[in-house]
């Protein structure tokens, strides 16, 4: 199991929409990192869905329900999407702010790389973003 947290702009498409569709699949990456990362995530894995320039906060859990294919929205074969499921919305969301100010999370790509759109977390990361959301 390998654990993820990928970023979304709430007026683009937010948490409430993704628990409305139930299933969607992760467009428009176009970093090669952020690739690399969907590239490696595998069916099950879990994911933290972070709203990013409005409200900053991961507000829920999704799982991945089907691993990387070609982008549908593009014929550049360098690009891919997952498919994504919402598991569960956190209790309280995240916000950036507490995630900075937590010596555990120091060293989390979100803090680190703040313009990586999919990242993947050590599983101690993942495990405290949900306490801290519980």
């Amino acid at each position: 199991m390998r654990y993820f947290l990928v970023k979304s702009e709430p007026f683009k498409y937010s948490w409430e929409k993704f628990n409305q569709d139930g299933r969607t699949f992760w467009d428009g990456v176009r970093n090669y990192q952020a690739r690399n990362n969907l590239k490696a995530m595998q069916e099950g894995d879990l994911v933290l869905f972070y709203h990013s320039n409005e409200g900053k906060a991961v507000v829920g859990i999704a799982k991945v329900v089907k691993e990387a294919y070609q982008d549908p929205t593009t014929d550049d074969t360098n690009w891919v999407v997952v498919d994504l499921s919402p598991v569960e919305s956190l209790k309280n969301p995240v916000t950036l702010e507490q995630i900075k100010a937590d010596d555990q999370l120091k060293d989390i790509s979100l803090v680190r790389q703040g313009r990586l759109s999919v990242m993947e977390l050590k599983a101690t990361e993942f495990d405290r973003i949900i306490e801290m959301g519980s």
